[in-house]
């Protein structure tokens, strides 16, 4: 993905900047940006994970 940095007058004209955008891509060029956001997210997770141990204690109540 190509980093793409773009001013608007107004929020409406930048959602349709964004649908236009989106519209013009390709099947193959949408996948693509898939995969890339996939491994993006598959990163920070394994790098979250690996920092802390997931710790729990179950605990019994006493009933009064």
């Amino acid at each position: 993905m190509k980093p793409l940095v773009a001013k608007f007058r107004s929020f409406r004209e930048a959602e349709a900047a964004t649908q236009l955008y989106h519209g013009r891509l390709s099947p193959a060029e949408r996948l693509e940006i898939l995969f890339q956001l996939r491994e993006m997210a598959r990163k920070e997770t394994d790098a979250l994970s690996g920092r802390l141990a997931p710790v729990y204690r179950i605990a019994q109540l006493k009933r009064s």
